[in-house]
């Protein structure tokens, strides 16, 4: 595969003139008219060397080469007018790999791209050499090998079972990805989900093998757990808030004849006929009583005598 690389400069015939010779030498070349264009460029191609000069408009080359510097690591030269020994060491302390003064020649300038390009090549072969030999995944103090069908936590080789081992390389491989137990099941046995209550008894075998404390994880959380003690608190707080609203009310009614009974009684008043009949007669005696004693003080004042009357009075 052809080297991409990018020339970002202000000045049209430089640009074109190097991407003459780049071309020349079998290069695929992008070309920008300053930083901003150069990062956008980088953005969405893959490039392996940035020409970059540093005095630009709209985003000079310094700011350019310190951006990029931020997620890429291929090389970059910079072009510049000033030839100053502190020009050249802002450059190259900024993340330049090498610095060109203006003006330069095209064969110096092409020796220089070959040369960091033969550095970053045979980098890139080493690393990407090291990734197929030993495919290895960490997160923190957990390591698990795949080549050796290895776990270690914190340097501490711990003896997992072929399926516990598959599942913890399933989980290390997708770090932060939430993964259904059916999920789980599919991708180890390679098989429809049946029976997923045996990738739980694995995920607690797991945890206890490599979490300090199985009771708060570091490594494997178990997300549909948590949900599981978050509907175990809301059934809790269902039956008491049940407890606190049902039991009274059926206190209260159940209740309610007797409270009821009790006020009727207070408010009314039964009497039987032989009371009723006693009282009316009381009630009359007094009554009868009070005329007579009215009006015998009529009619028999002092000093008369009133006796010839009173036996009719009284029948």
């Amino acid at each position: 595969m052809k080297n991409q690389i990018v020339i970002v400069e202000d000045d049209k015939e430089i640009r074109e003139g190097v991407e003459i010779y780049l071309r020349s030498q079998g290069y695929t070349v992008f070309q920008a008219e300053n930083g901003k264009e150069g990062l956008a460029i980088i953005e969405r191609e893959k490039i392996d060397l940035a020409i970059v000069d540093i005095m630009m408009p709209v985003m000079d080359g310094i700011t350019m080469t310190m951006r990029l510097r931020e997620k890429y690591e291929f090389p970059v030269i910079m072009l510049s007018a000033k030839s100053e020994e502190v020009d050249k060491v802002m450059g190259l302390n900024i993340g330049a790999d090498d610095y060109v003064t203006k003006p330069f020649t095209p064969m110096e300038l092409m020796a220089r791209v070959n040369s960091q390009l033969r550095r970053y090549n045979r980098f890139q072969e080493a690393l990407n050499k090291k990734e197929e030999k030993e495919r290895s995944y960490m997160i923190g103090g957990l390591e698990v090998n795949e080549d050796r069908v290895e776990v270690l936590v914190d340097g501490r080789q711990v003896k997992m079972t072929p399926i516990e081992f598959k599942i913890l390389l399933l989980l290390i491989k997708h770090p932060g990805r939430v993964f259904s137990a059916e999920e789980i099941y599919e991708r180890v046995w390679n098989e429809k989900a049946v029976n997923t209550e045996t990738i739980m008894v694995h995920i607690r075998n797991i945890r206890e093998k490599i979490e300090i404390n199985p009771k708060e994880p570091k490594y494997v959380k178990v997300v549909w757990e948590l949900a599981t003690r978050w509907k175990n608190k809301c059934k809790i707080k269902y039956f008491l808030w049940t407890l606190l609203c049902i039991v009274p009310a059926m206190v209260i009614l159940s209740a309610y004849p007797h409270i009821r009974e009790q006020s009727e009684k207070e408010s009314r008043k039964y009497y039987t006929t032989r009371e009723f009949a006693e009282s009316f007669y009381n009630g009359n005696q007094v009554l009868h009583e009070e005329i007579s004693g009215r009006i015998q003080r009529e009619l028999d004042p002092p000093g008369n005598s009133f006796r010839e009357i009173r036996p009719y009075l009284q029948s």
